[in-house]
């Protein structure tokens, strides 16, 4: 189903939705933060259905996206042309050239330590995503990403106006948490949540997406493939999947357990790997984190259940396992994490969180 047929075939969107969103930011300067999952997808089209035409569209790289999430963007901006609307403009932060690395994957290397969502903080998001999409639309005046504003901001500037940047949180728990916890304005741009605006669940963004531009449209979750916030079931799915990259981030994971912050010359994992660290005196001590995934060590949890072997070698014979655990452990919440596989694709606009929704992973 191509998105023209699709986009045809039923709204997405009650009168009451598409009016919210034309009252929230009809005249106003839009900028999306394009993430590349199932929110920020779901979030432009509902945008189009409403008749809200973003000015710029734009998405971090941190050199550690899946080659599935990057695909994706390509096809949105199959998309986005077909609509008429901007590309979505791909922004990467440029390290300098003694640094050594070119990504956040290399960063960490280099500096034998986790990404900071590891110890519970953000700054790797920060540094890797927000900056450079600000530095995108403002410019940067100096160092290996100095590049000069974007016209949109310059246009901005010239009238008076502020750039509405629009986030793609949705109605569920976690992201209603992320949103109380976040300003709606800043120095230099306001904010605003057209999902929340619709009062869309993540199971409504997968129908919406489904519905408008076909259930191959339909997004995994984006993440780097080393991302601190990973659950089990992902990590089977990365292991199924890309075993290469769970290979790196085990390799990233061994690297910091016995780097220069580390009171550890060698490791032993085993079911008291999680004991020992957690009464270690120096990095990573720290009660909650005890390896890549703060609570659990990704090395030692793939030893334990056989994912890899004694040489942390992904048993890549075992595919077919690796990708039934990763769906049996995958729970109802995990809308967004799916591909969706079956719909009962109707003319009638959806905001009902109980809509049943058959989800599997490809």
């Amino acid at each position: 189903m191509t998105p023209a047929v699709a986009s045809s075939r039923a709204a997405v969107l009650s009168e009451a939705q598409r009016q919210a969103l034309r009252t929230a930011l009809a005249g106003k300067i839009i900028s999306i933060c394009f993430g590349a999952g199932v929110d920020s997808t779901a979030m432009l089209v509902a945008l189009h259905e409403a008749g809200i035409r973003p000015d710029v569209l734009t998405f971090a790289d941190t050199g550690g996206e899946k080659k599935i999430t990057l695909l994706h963007v390509e096809k949105m901006n199959a998309v986005l042309a077909e609509w008429g609307w901007p590309l979505i403009d791909v922004c990467k932060k440029v390290p300098m050239a003694s640094t050594g690395y070119a990504d956040l994957y290399g960063n960490c290397i280099k500096n034998e330590t986790l990404p900071s969502l590891a110890f519970g903080m953000k700054s790797c998001s920060i540094k890797w995503k927000q900056i450079p999409q600000d530095q995108f639309l403002k410019g940067a005046k100096s160092g290996p990403g100095a590049r000069p504003p974007h016209p949109v901001w310059l246009a901005a500037q010239a009238s008076g106006q502020r750039i509405t940047k629009l986030i793609g949180y949705d109605c569920g728990k976690a992201d209603l948490r992320r949103s109380r916890a976040v300003k709606m304005a800043d120095a230099d741009f306001d904010y605003a949540y057209p999902l929340q605006l619709v009062r869309w669940t993540r199971r409504d963004c997968v129908r919406a997406i489904a519905l408008a531009l076909g259930a191959d449209m339909v997004p995994i979750k984006s993440a780097c493939f080393y991302c601190p916030a990973s659950k089990h079931w992902e990590l089977y799915w990365l292991a199924a999947e890309y075993p290469e990259l769970f290979e790196r981030a085990l390799f990233m994971e061994r690297n910091a357990l016995t780097g220069r912050h580390s009171r550890f010359d060698e490791l032993h994992f085993g079911a008291s790997w999680e004991e020992l660290v957690r009464n270690a005196d120096s990095f990573p001590s720290s009660n909650t984190t005890v390896g890549l995934g703060r609570s659990f060590s990704w090395n030692q949890w793939a030893l334990v259940n056989g994912v890899v072997d004694d040489n942390f070698v992904v048993r890549r014979s075992e595919r077919e396992r690796f990708l039934a655990m990763s769906d049996s452990l995958r729970g109802p919440d995990n809308a967004l994490d799916a591909r969706l596989i079956s719909l009962a694709l109707d003319d009638t606009p959806t905001s009902d969180a109980g809509e049943q929704i058959e989800l599997a992973l490809d």
